[in-house]
């Protein structure tokens, strides 16, 4: 907020505001205020001068005045990343600190390499016929979705049609620059990525029996896919190969359009602006996950209303052989429910990343709205998502130009003839009648507006609306570019992974990314039944716990990054989607030693030179021997310490 100090009397001082060089516009609102003899220009503005702008200091007022007009800027999350968090001003990282952000030094050997490494043979020049695929889903079954055909194409020697999503379609209202798979997806670099890709014409014994005499019969196939997939996620050995082209068009193939990778590249520059890294955090409050799990009594009021119908509706179209109504807390202690926000705050504050930190906010659905990350931002004020770091039009330029769309208004009641009332009056019954009843209170559009406004006053979940079904599509783009910042996040805290639908997730998706392309990032993989134990020990502490407990969760947390983690990730997600867990078909080791795994020439090279390059960027802290000196101590003294019930508080501070 600026101020400017004012040295005449109130009332001067009120006419002065009124001369004040600016308009009062009600679109970009300028609110000047008096308090405690300042004029004082609102925060949601800031006031930028030019530099070839002549500005005058008036003596008499001591107000800043300028004959020339000067430029609006809307205050932005950047410009207080920037004044808060540059390392210039607040200083630079503690050791302690940087060790948060550093790389996992035991899975450095582990490097991507999705190249066919065993006869993979080009079948003859003519294809069996076309496969023609709709997809539905969301934005992480497309993407699954999408691999899974291509395999299969190869599978049956087939000739795989561009597939038609059906979010975003032509009929949800979307642009017409675009069409269903281009609104998402870059087309020319996937056709282009996969013409280059060595065919062949082998196939496992279901498509080998029902699909391939189908495709050479009719030569055109068509499949809808909905479940996130249509081929499982793991294969014998002797389909190693469609693995790997799985990795190669989820990672290499599958490139989003530039409009979107630009905006996604701009978000992360800011996120890091003033050298800063940041941590991707995605809570998984999904409302179909929630309800398959029974998760509704983690939730307050409409939420938990919500959560039950959705889940009586599974129970109805046995999606799920169970109860609808299920212990939620049961569920919790079972591993089966996310990690709540305000849990995940606890236990980064618990890792020790300090109160400043940056958190990306990914997903396009938090179910419960703001109310659920209360408690987290008020443990992390740097907790920002998209709409705090785009402008509105930056975020508008991905939609194209679309055609306006009405609200959904009310269909207002129609007035009655003369005629039509006459018959009424004399159908009416005998006299004296009695006064009719008031009419009803007029229902008004902001009361019927967002998903859940039906509730209130319906028992059955009304159809989407074509204002629904556009924000529908319009969701995949922003869930694109959540999963590039957190691809490309120093950190990802996943909220609800392996959420055990059967279906991949958002969470457990970007964690294949992130090992595939660099094994040694920091990716948590939390055992959410050993944490909901743990966090219920200390129910009645939580923001207090003791030393104990704080050392507990954080060994958790740092073995879940390395080789602990990957064995639970494999006996967990790679079961529900292969891209989950890419390894270690899609990965080699860097090893003396050769083996069955190793990495070829090349890259060692690569790898030895840019182990060379960062230790020559490195420069050594001056505290970190005393700092590793001071963990020696303390880890003598954790080995002292008495176990969770006879240890003593901690300092909060601590």
């Amino acid at each position: 907020m600026f101020c400017f100090r004012h040295k005449k009397t109130r009332k001067e001082k009120v006419n002065s505001v009124v001369n004040f060089p600016f308009k009062h516009n009600h679109k970009h609102a300028l609110h000047l205020c008096d308090t405690k003899f300042q004029i004082c220009l609102s925060i949601r503005y800031l006031v930028v001068w030019k530099r070839h702008d002549l500005a005058t200091l008036d003596s008499s007022s001591g107000a800043t005045v300028t004959t020339n007009n000067v430029e609006l800027v809307q205050y932005s999350v950047m410009t207080r990343f920037i004044e808060d968090l540059n390392i210039d001003v607040v200083g630079k990282q503690s050791v302690r600190s940087k060790k948060l952000w550093k790389k996992v030094k035991s899975l450095e050997v582990l490097q991507p390499y999705a190249n066919p490494r065993s006869k993979y043979p080009v079948p003859v020049e003519q294809s069996n016929g076309f496969i023609y695929a709709k997809i539905f889903g969301e934005f992480e079954k497309i993407r699954s979705s999408i691999c899974d055909l291509v395999a299969i194409s190869r599978l049956l020697n087939a000739t795989l049609v561009i597939p038609e999503i059906q979010e975003s379609t032509s009929s949800k209202g979307i642009s017409s620059e675009f069409k269903s798979f281009s609104y998402l997806y870059n087309e020319e670099q996937f056709i282009t990525s996969l013409n280059n890709d060595p065919k062949t014409s082998a196939s496992p014994d279901y498509y080998i029996k029902e699909v391939l005499p189908e495709l050479k019969k009719s030569k055109v196939i068509g499949l809808v896919v909905m479940d996130g997939g249509c081929l499982q996620p793991i294969l014998s050995s002797k389909f190693v190969e469609y693995q790997r082209l799985r990795c190669r068009v989820a990672f290499h193939a599958l490139h989003f359009r530039p409009e979107i990778l630009a905006l996604a590249h701009l978000i992360v520059q800011r996120l890091r602006a003033s050298g800063q890294p940041y941590l991707a955090y995605h809570p998984g409050l999904v409302r179909d996950s929630l309800a398959y799990q029974g998760c509704a009594e983690l939730f307050q009021d409409i939420h938990t209303e919500l959560i039950q119908y959705r889940r009586a509706q599974m129970v109805k179209q046995k999606m799920i052989r169970d109860d609808v109504s299920v212990d939620s807390f049961i569920r919790k202690l079972n591993g089966s429910c996310p990690l709540m926000p305000e849990e995940v705050g606890l236990l980064l504050r618990a890792m020790g990343y300090p109160p400043t930190t940056r958190i990306y906010l990914a997903g396009s659905e938090t179910f419960g709205g703001q109310r659920v990350m209360i408690p987290l931002r008020a443990m992390y004020t740097n907790l920002v998502d998209r709409s705090n770091l785009c402008h509105k039009h930056e975020l508008n330029t991905l939609l194209g130009k679309e055609t306006p769309i009405p609200s959904n208004s009310l269909n207002s009641i129609p007035k009655k003839t003369i005629k039509d009332s006459t018959q009424e009056w004399n159908k009416a019954g005998p006299r004296p009648r009695p006064l009719p009843p008031p009419p009803d209170r007029p229902i008004y559009q902001h009361e019927k507006e967002g998903w859940y406004g039906w509730i209130a006053e319906k028992d059955s979940e009304p159809d989407p609306s074509p204002i629904d079904l556009r924000d529908k599509a319009h969701r995949l783009l922003w869930d694109a570019l959540d999963y590039i910042v957190s691809v490309e996040s120093d950190a990802f805290f996943p909220g609800f992974h392996n959420d055990g639908s059967g279906s991949p997730d958002f969470s457990s998706l970007v964690m294949g990314h992130r090992l595939y392309e660099m094994a040694s990032s920091r990716t948590y993989r939390p055992d959410r039944m050993f944490l909901a134990k743990l966090l219920n020990t200390t129910q009645d502490h939580l923001y207090f716990p003791k030393r104990s407990w704080t050392l507990a969760a954080r060994k958790h947390l740092n073995d879940s990054l390395a080789e602990e983690g990957l064995e639970r990730q494999l006996l967990h997600s790679k079961p529900m989607s292969f891209l989950s867990h890419p390894l270690p078909e899609c990965s080699c080791t860097i090893s003396k030693k050769p083996g069955k795994n190793t990495c070829p020439k090349w890259i060692e090279d690569s790898y030895t030179k840019s182990r060379l390059q960062e230790s020559e960027n490195e420069q050594p802290d001056d505290d970190e021997v005393d700092e590793e000196e001071m963990n020696s101590e303390n880890e003598s003294k954790v080995n002292d310490s008495p176990s969770l019930e006879d240890d003593v508080e901690m300092d909060p501070d601590d």
